[in-house]
């Protein structure tokens, strides 16, 4: 009998799996940069921060089920490579996991409102937009991760929204500052799904669900996440005219370079689930020294 279709408790680590933690990265980057941002504009307030860490850490996970969810109903996660499909592999019921991808909005959809009654209440309308992003992703009779927006909206949450959001909550103010430094967060986070949907692109194709990486091909789509890891190197330069320190991210350039050439090379299939990996770690590395530089 599989896994978690029997009276028994589910093993933590199916869960553990089926949250994808090599995605956390593109949750907490995008929170530790604000952080910096408000601490260079205003000043940190650090319960703030610590609930914009739940939530960011809360709606990837959410979004992470319901993904799972979504994909799993729709039949499109079928001989996968990569993280466990809880769904797919028949190791939890679809309404298990639907319910827990409610649970995880539910926990950010709180804090949120803890920090729109203190803030202001237009957080609620940023915050029904994030859990919109979240579900809509692959889920609803139309979801945009199917027809190849994934990568737009990942830039436009992930990065802007996340790291100009982190900074407001804390300063009530909106800084160039923090516009300049989501943009290299975002597309760190684009190159996370970019090398996810590299990964999967004949699966997706065969099921027609059109990812950025389907509609433009496998060539196009290798240049794109070197085009994504890279250029957030270049962005130092306007940063660093505001905040010298910021500089100091260039030494993950290294890293970015590796798997640029890793990916050019022609990496598939297993080798692809290491460039996920790789690349969750370069967003972190890139944020944890981005941090410390903007915050000196």
């Amino acid at each position: 009998m599989p896994a978690g279709r029997g009276p028994g408790p589910m093993p933590r680590a199916v869960w553990v799996r089926g949250a994808r933690p090599r995605t956390l990265p593109a949750a907490i980057s995008p929170v530790l940069v604000g952080t910096a941002v408000a601490s260079a504009t205003g000043g940190v307030i650090w319960w703030r921060a610590a609930a914009c860490l739940v939530i960011a850490a809360a709606l990837q996970i959410a979004t992470n089920y319901a993904n799972d969810y979504s994909d799993g109903v729709r039949g499109a996660d079928t001989g996968r490579v990569g993280p466990m499909r809880l769904v797919a592999s028949g190791a939890v019921r679809p309404k298990a996991v639907l319910a827990a991808a409610a649970v995880c909005f539910a926990v950010a959809a709180v804090a949120g409102l803890v920090l729109a009654i203190v803030v202001g209440p237009q957080l609620v309308a940023v915050g029904a937009a994030c859990i919109a992003a979240g579900w809509f992703y692959t889920g609803g009779p139309r979801p945009y991760g199917y027809a190849g927006y994934g990568e737009l909206f990942v830039f436009v949450f992930f990065g802007l929204v996340a790291v100009v959001g982190t900074a407001y909550v804390q300063t009530s103010k909106l800084d160039a500052l923090g516009g300049i430094a989501a943009v290299p967060v975002g597309l760190l986070a684009v190159a996370l799904l970019v090398a996810n949907n590299l990964r999967d692109i004949e699966g997706d194709r065969r099921v027609g669900k059109k990812t950025l990486a389907a509609r433009v091909g496998e060539r196009w789509t290798r240049l794109i996440y070197a085009a994504a890891v890279l250029l957030p190197f270049v962005l130092l330069w306007p940063l660093a005219e505001m905040r010298p320190w910021a500089a100091l991210a260039a030494v993950a350039l290294p890293i970015a370079a590796a798997l640029a050439r890793k990916v050019l090379r022609g990496a598939s299939g297993v080798d692809l689930v290491g460039v996920l990996g790789g690349t969750g770690m370069l967003a972190l590395v890139f944020a944890a020294i981005l941090t410390a530089g903007i915050a000196i």
